[in-house]
């Protein structure tokens, strides 16, 4: 009797120990892939009206998953919208404004906490992969902030002896692992395949465990450069040619997900950065009809494709209206994952429950939008979008560039502000504040709100809640 009696007790103690094992295997946080693309427009994909290829990868994410009609980045220029992206704030507010390059004596600073940082205190693997462009100094590259490895070039692909403008102004390209340079001025036609590969490799490894995994294409930032495999595959020239590459790179990432059966339990993220850069004409996106492109406040500048995929946690082909932008992304992955939302004030909201499918949801009702050094150049609160007086960049009216070379432009053109209905007129071109003066004055109401809190160049307000950006010593 006894020796049934313990027979009973192993098998109870196995099955307890088997459940436990289940449940703590079912209770892993999720992985996180988040791809950043460089300059892609929002009509640059061709379920947004791309024309001459086909990006049947994006197209499969937006079936399987969701697709954010109204996301933003978090400003029009690279390393500021960079900097929004990993903390999950206004980049003004953490002292961000434009794009630094070699000469720049200034990062992320050290106090700051990025996505990696709150995953790794969450027991997750970490790593980066492109283009980084929050300081090169080792203090604030990618090893510094939270990321396990990094595999990539410290900024922008055209900051480079070969500067189509500015030539012998930039030193060689560095390309870098860890902190340590490894090459200088790397084939950039291999950027998309090589980044891409690392990324693929990470996930492999770290399959068994929670890892996050950074991407953040170059391409298609000029100079335009694609591989072999792509070459000539489009019938939009090279960018079309390098855009079909970034989607081979997204088929990659999800066939290696699909394979190792973590699809289930991986959130997919990709966007971009910022809108096309216009001046360039064929090298160039589009902004699908959207006002402007990159380096402006409108439409085209800050609005860019962003698609979510997590099986059977994302319903399937839905389509968001809702305000999103990426300083949401942060609180959206830290909330997916059991992670802590950082010790400071961030602007970001979790878009958690859009994502599990209630798309009435609305956690973001207004957008701010920055540019120049700290202006607040425009201001979105539902449907309206109220745009202030500014001095800005404009391609209205310019001829554009060719084949890597940009067109003229204008950079201190005086836009006259403007009420726009943004769910009649997305293209931001008929003014109706004379019709709403009620609409016009709440958006000014939480405009000076954002003006004391933030600042604004555009009022001459210095803002009570910025914090200072890192700097090196000289």
């Amino acid at each position: 009797m006894k020796k049934k009696q313990f027979l009973v007790f192993v098998i109870l103690c196995a099955a307890m120990f088997g459940a436990a094992f289940r449940f703590s295997s079912q209770q892993r946080p999720p992985n996180v892939v988040l791809v950043y693309i460089d300059d892609m427009g929002y009509g640059d994909l061709a379920l947004t009206g791309a024309a001459g290829y086909r990006t049947p990868n994006f197209d499969e994410m937006a079936r399987n998953g969701i697709f954010m009609s109204h996301y933003y980045a978090p400003q029009a220029v690279c390393t500021a919208s960079r900097a929004g992206l990993l903390t999950g704030c206004y980049p003004n507010r953490i002292g961000f404004a434009g794009a630094i390059d070699h000469t720049a004596k200034t990062g992320l600073n050290p106090e700051e906490e990025t996505i990696a940082e709150l995953l790794k205190a969450r027991g997750y693997k970490t790593a980066a992969f492109g283009k980084w462009h929050l300081g090169f100094q080792k203090k604030f590259l990618p090893p510094n902030h939270g990321f396990d490895s990094y595999y990539g070039i410290p900024y922008s692909n055209d900051m480079w002896p070969n500067h189509p403008v500015n030539k012998n102004y930039y030193p060689p390209l560095p390309l870098i692992e860890g902190t340590e340079t490894v090459e200088t001025n790397p084939d950039q036609s291999q950027f998309t395949t090589r980044f891409t590969e690392r990324t693929v490799e990470f996930i492999k490894q770290n399959k068994d465990k929670p890892f996050f995994a950074y991407l953040a294409h170059p391409m298609p930032h000029v100079p335009l450069a694609v591989s072999d495999k792509f070459k000539g595959k489009s019938k939009q020239g090279l960018y079309g040619d390098v855009i079909m590459e970034l989607d081979w790179s997204i088929g990659q990432i999800r066939k290696t997900l699909k394979d190792l059966g973590l699809q289930e339990n991986t959130l997919l993220i990709v966007t971009s950065d910022n809108g096309p850069w216009l001046a360039y004409g064929n090298h160039a996106g589009s902004a699908g009809g959207l006002r402007e492109g990159k380096g402006t406040s409108f439409e085209g500048g800050q609005r860019v494709p962003c698609l979510m995929e997590w099986k059977g946690v994302i319903p399937q082909g839905v389509i968001s209206n809702s305000i999103a932008s990426g300083m949401d992304i942060l609180p959206t992955i830290v909330e997916a994952t059991g992670a802590k939302l950082p010790a400071r004030k961030i602007d970001g909201v979790s878009l958690l429950g859009i994502l599990k499918g209630d798309i009435s949801a609305r956690p973001r009702e207004t957008m701010l939008f920055y540019y120049r050094k700290n202006s607040l150049e425009a201001v979105r609160h539902g449907d309206w979008k109220l745009v202030f007086d500014h001095p800005g960049r404009t391609n209205e009216g310019f001829s554009p560039g060719k084949d890597g070379q940009p067109g003229p432009g204008a950079e201190n053109f005086m836009h006259t502000g403007g009420l726009y209905d943004l769910r009649r007129d997305p293209g931001e071109r008929y003014n109706v504040s004379f019709d709403h003066p009620d609409i016009v004055a709440r958006l000014t109401k939480i405009a000076n709100e954002a003006r004391e809190d933030l600042g604004d160049d555009l009022t001459g307000h210095q803002g009570r809640n910025r914090r200072p950006i890192g700097t090196v010593k000289e």
